[in-house]
This record gives C-alpha cells, structure tokens and sequence, in this order.
C-alpha cells in the first residue's frame, strides 16, 4: 500500500520529530481513505507551510487542524517555511507574429506578451480569433522547453474539438427531411453541465489500463463513462449543415454538395477535473508574479508532470470517442456509414520541433493544428459557414491556425445589448432551424469569421465549407462551461 514517509515530509521542510508525526497522520489517514491522492496531499501540505492561514479559516477542512498547529508553531519560533523561490520573467519581450491584429482585444495581446516572458518560452503566435482568457490567451499557441508542460496552456476543456461526418445524401436533404433530422438530434445528443447518457455505442476506450494509472484517473473514470455521448454547454454544438467540397480537395470525395454532420465539445467533467486537480499543483510547485500565475508549469520529469501528460492524452482520447460516439448513433440510425469524417484538437499539448530543429512543447489553447497537408475544422457561428482547412505548414505560426470566429462580445454584454427578435429574423432569413442555445451565443458574440479566414490565408487553404441549418446547443438555462 502506499504511504507517505517521512523523507517525503522532510523534502517539504519538516525537521521536528513532533510536526512529522502529526503530518504523517493525517496525510496518510487522507491516502487510505483516498480522500486526495500523494501528490495532491503533498502539493496542500507544501502551500499550507507556506500560508496556513486560508486551511486554518476553512470549516471542516481536511487540514484545518494540522494549519492550526502549524500556526502555532511559527508563532513560537519553532517552525520556519520559505516559499519556493519566484520565478523572473524575461526582460526582454520576444518577438511573436499576431494574425489578424486588427481584430485582437488589448487583453489577449497583454496576456501572449506575459506568456512570452516566462523563463520557459520559446516561441508563440497569436491566432485572428483570439481573446482573453486565463493565462494564455484563447487562440494562443506557445512552445515551451521540452520538459515543461502549463495545464491552463491546454485549457479547462482539454482536447476540446471539432468532429465532422461527410454522408452520401445531397445537401437538400437539409429540406425535404427536415424533421427527421432534428427528431435524429433530439434523439441522440445530451446537452447540460451535468448531461449523461444510459445507452452507448463503444466503451472499448475503458478498457484500456491507463484508467488505473491515478487515483484522480479511476475516481473521474465513472462519471466519464457516464458522461460518453455529451456535449456540455457554451459554445459546444451539434448541427447538420451542407457541406460543399471543392474540386479535388478531397481524395476520397468528388466534389459538390453533400450533407454533413459537425460537432463541437471536449472531455467533460473528467478533463475538468484533470485540469483542477494538476493546474493547482503546478501553481504551488511554480511560484510566479500574480501577473503570470496561471501560466504555472510542470516538470514532465517529475511524478505530477508525468501523471498530467497521461491523463491529458487519455483525456484527448476521451473527446475524440466522445464525438464518435454521437456521430455512429446518429449514423446508425440512418442505417448509413459516412463517406469521410474529419476532427481536431484544439486545447491540447504536442511534443514537436521548431524550425531549427528544438524539441519544444507546444501548447494551443484555442488553435487548430495546420502542419503541411493537415486537415482541421474552423466553425463560424449558428448562422455563419465554417470551413474545412489544409494546413500549410508555416513555421511562423507554430503550425497552427484559428478554432473559430471568436468572440467579440461578452456574455453579459449581449444579454444587455442583443435583441431577441432581430436574431430570430436573421435566423430565419437563413433558413436556420435552432434548437436550445441563447442571446450569448447568438451570431452577433462572435469576429466576421470571413475576415478572420482573410488573416490567416497564410496558414491555411480552404477546401470545403460547412454552412450550418439545424443547430442543437444547451438550453438557454444551462451555465456557460466553455
């Protein structure tokens, strides 16, 4: 069984024989109880020997107690703790190209230069969707030393990403079978914060041993299961559009004009929870200025940074058998299986190189890969064609380009701003069918996504575009998670 010893609570700083004992006994009464796993036990004792106060104050707290002696104890002298060392940022502000700049809020530019100062950058660009954020800004892309990993870099919503399902049935199918498509939505999407589903298609993914590997892995291992086959809340969707393919685009498909199934969501309440758990310890383990303090990293050589890398990918995993998962039952109950389906990350990390030949770790929170020859998703809005990209490879972008429109309104802002009625109209005008979703989400909240496919003309080729017609989100009452 595993224990917490008393050289891990001496690497912490505790000396006196008394204060070990004590530490010893409730760290190790929270693991057999497996209240917190080691490395969160450790990560709390370590902040809390630096400021007690907060786990003294809390009601019913873990460690309330335990905060309390310690306390005392640098009352009396008899117990010192010096915080780890704050890490400098850089001086000197590294250049970093800006797509789209006309486009950008002051606030995600602020927040990509304070990115850029970090001792462990070593490139970045900004994508023409992009907006403020926590830490590195949505539409961000960083590359960090190798060894290095920053949770709120990937994001909350890790693997979040974009799924789209090619099927042979022209695109007035939108129109003459109206009503069985939106009956196939309603049937077989789960929207809402705590949305699950009963019936499920594949759980081969839950096989695999990697559920095994945390304790945080196996306790979020159940709601996961739960959670397969749903799309939370936001700007997470799924709607079928028409989708028209360009000649020769596409090997696998002639051109013209097909009907397509597009979604949009992530890892659910099991990213959410990877990402809370290791962003909390990488902040106590990398103290920063409070300017920079979300963009707190992990060493991939120690036990936490390895144990985020496996559950960010089994996370990626996850997303994309989410996805899947939607689109086969819908598939199947067409009784058809689609000519070609597409998908992409788009809050992840990657191991990669830069032009030089660095290995870097690149972070692109808000960003679609576009390596040379890479297919990726781009969406406008409910009323607005995405497009079906090539990435052309550019270095200066880090290989990377747009998730999205963006946002250029707040959520406040348009509940405050938007009218209802001249929404409906345009979605009418549009021929556009919307099931659930809100004035915050409306097509008025997000950039031209036109004008941010003109910015970044470098970064990708079009060859397909998807114009959406029935739009499934969350009611209107759902909290935004994205």
């Amino acid at each position: 069984m595993e224990k917490i010893t008393n050289a891990d609570l001496s690497t912490l700083g505790i000396e006196d024989l008394d204060v070990l004992v004590s530490f010893s006994r409730v760290a190790n009464g929270l693991l057999k109880h497996q209240v917190m796993d080691k490395a969160q036990i450790l990560a709390n004792l370590e902040a809390m020997l630096v400021n007690p106060e907060p786990y003294a104050l809390k009601q019913g707290g873990k460690f309330k107690n335990l905060a309390e002696q310690v306390i005392q104890l640098q009352q009396q002298g008899k117990l010192t703790k010096q915080p780890r060392p704050e890490q400098k940022l850089k001086k000197e502000l590294a250049d970093f190209p800006v797509y789209g700049i006309e486009h950008i809020e002051a606030g995600a530019l602020a927040q990509m230069r304070i990115a850029m100062q970090l001792p462990v950058s070593r490139a970045g660009a900004l994508m023409p969707d992009a907006h403020q954020g926590y830490g590195l800004p949505i539409g961000g892309v960083l590359a960090t030393t190798a060894g290095t990993i920053i949770p709120y870099a990937v994001g909350v919503d890790i693997a979040c990403r974009m799924c789209l399902s090619l099927f042979e049935l022209p695109a007035d199918t939108i129109d003459t079978k109206v009503d069985d498509l939106k009956s196939l939505l309603l049937k077989n999407t789960h929207f809402g914060i705590g949305s699950e589903t009963k019936k499920h298609d594949d759980t081969s993914l839950f096989d695999r041993p990697e559920w095994q590997a945390t304790q945080l892995i196996n306790r979020l291992k159940d709601k996961a299961y739960r959670q397969l086959g749903t799309s939370g809340t936001g700007n997470h969707f799924v709607e079928w559009g028409e989708l028209t393919v360009q000649e020769g685009a596409l090997k696998e498909v002639p051109a013209g004009n097909y009907l397509g199934l597009l979604s949009h969501s992530g890892s659910r309440g099991f990213g959410a929870g990877i990402a809370d758990y290791y962003s909390k310890i990488a902040m106590t383990k990398t103290q920063l200025p409070k300017e920079a303090k979300h963009l707190a990293w992990l060493d991939l050589n120690s036990n936490e940074g390895q144990e985020y890398w496996l559950a960010m990918n089994l996370a990626g995993d996850y997303a994309s058998a989410n996805h899947h998962e939607i689109h086969n039952k819908i598939a199947k109950a067409m009784n058809l299986q689609p000519l070609l389906r597409i998908e992409n990350h788009h809050n992840f990390a990657w191991q990669e190189q830069l032009a030089d030949g660095t290995p870097v770790m690149v972070h692109r929170k808000g960003a679609t890969p576009a390596g040379k020859g890479v297919l990726g998703i781009i969406p406008g809005s409910m009323s607005t064609p995405g497009f079906v990209v090539r990435g052309k490879g550019n270095i200066k972008s880090i290989n990377s380009a747009s998730h999205g429109a963006g946002r250029v309104m707040s959520r406040s802002a348009a509940f405050k701003t938007l009218k209802r009625e001249l929404i409906t109209a345009e979605l009418h005008d549009k021929k556009i069918t919307l099931l659930g979703s809100d004035l915050d989400e409306a097509p008025q909240v997000y950039k031209n996504i036109h004008a941010v496919m003109e910015a970044q003309h470098d970064l990708v080729d079009v060859i397909a575009k998807f114009q959406p017609r029935i739009v499934r989100m969350a009611e209107a009452k759902e909290r935004p998670e994205d």
